[in-house]
């Protein structure tokens, strides 16, 4: 369905088989879309920029999450404690190493990539509900051992906690000896010290992101993976290696979700957790995942732009509800929203249990088709 075109528009070289963005009006329209995107901080306000540094984050550590659960079928309920590594790992090599956010990024990325693969090892004796428990031992273990006494040094002890300084751009070591009269030193000493400033970094890490995970999706390996979910046993004796490509799931996933971790602890000027980093948040994830819709590009995208907002609007709805009945306000404000929360994703799942992203093809295909669609 979703290569349904209209008539005339056909490939003429390889490069336009391969193409994303195929004619110039979708050129334009992406354009477009990106100057609102980054122009958004500037224009909206406080509730705006959060927002949209939160989706940025979730965005990333969903796409690490498809290409494991979406694309390859391993389920994983850890991927919230991947992302207290990853801010963990980023926090602690720019305070004491002092290296930039870009360079702290991809580091805290890798890190949390390798400890990804030590809970990855299971995946090739168990799978389904077993390969889940396995993976949970990672959403208790990883925030023990940040609590450790042992760790108070890195990881701030029984609290968990480490108080991170604002992103500048060289990082604390580098900038201070720039020459304060060069000319790029203001630029180069820049603080991030606002989350207006930060999102930008925020929005230009998922740019990157979303396009390594389309192209992950269409090559060798992307197919591997799908071949991997479909049907494991006829994926090794068509020569896949099983266990090595799940090990590759579970590092991109993990990856994905330090790089996310590094983002969401640069933003809150801190790592620990206090922040979250839960079961709760982990499970939310995939819940967001299966909403958006499962191996797709789009889904993670739809997912948690669908959750974050409905999270907020069930707020909203308790607080404006708590005003009109007082009597009942205590109950309002601390059972609506999970009440609101979980009947309305109930009620999505019984509707629209392919996704979002399902039902963004079939109006693709409608409008493709358009004047026969029905």
């Amino acid at each position: 369905m979703a290569i349904l075109r209209p008539a005339g528009d056909f490939d003429r070289t390889y490069e336009q088989d391969m193409s994303l963005v195929r004619q110039k009006w979708q050129w334009a329209i992406l354009i477009i879309s990106l100057v609102i995107l980054y122009a958004a901080p500037r224009m909206g306000n406080a509730y705006v920029v959060a927002t949209l540094n939160q989706i940025a984050y979730t965005v990333i550590t969903l796409q690490g999450l498809n290409l494991l659960t979406g694309y390859t079928g391993q389920i994983s309920l850890g991927q919230a404690a991947f992302m207290l590594v990853g801010g963990y790992a980023a926090g602690m090599v720019s305070i004491h190493w002092g290296l930039p956010f870009f360079l702290a990024i991809p580091f805290a990325g890798l890190m949390t990539g390798l400890v990804g693969l030590v809970f990855g090892l299971p995946s090739l004796r168990v799978k389904g509900f077993y390969l889940a428990m396995a993976t949970l031992a990672a959403q208790f273990i990883i925030p023990w051992l940040s609590r450790q006494p042992v760790f108070k040094a890195y990881l701030g002890g029984t609290n968990g906690f480490i108080d991170i300084p604002a992103v500048i751009f060289l990082g604390n070591k580098l900038a201070a000896q720039v020459n304060p009269e060069g000319v790029l030193a203001p630029l180069l000493r820049y603080r991030f010290s606002e989350l207006a400033d930060f999102v930008y970094i925020s929005l230009t890490v998922l740019l990157i992101t979303t396009i390594l995970t389309i192209n992950i999706s269409r090559t060798k390996l992307g197919r591997a993976f799908v071949s991997v979910r479909d049907n494991d046993l006829a994926a090794e004796l068509l020569g896949v290696n099983l266990f090595q490509y799940k090990l590759y799931a579970f590092f991109l996933a993990a990856f994905f979700a330090g790089v996310a971790g590094s983002l969401r602890a640069f933003s809150q000027r801190g790592v620990g957790t206090q922040f979250g980093y839960g079961l709760d948040e982990s499970v939310l994830f995939l819940g967001m995942l299966v909403i958006g819709g499962l191996g797709t590009n789009v889904g993670p995208f739809l997912g948690a732009i669908f959750v974050i907002l409905l999270e907020d609007f069930s707020l909203e709805m308790g607080a404006y509800l708590a005003e009109i009945f007082p009597n009942q306000a205590a109950q309002l404000l601390s059972s609506f929203r999970p009440v609101f929360f979980g009947l309305v994703l109930v009620l999505f799942l019984i509707f629209e249990p392919r996704g979002l992203a399902h039902r963004w093809m079939l109006i693709k295909a409608s409008w493709r088709l358009r004047p026969f669609a029905r």
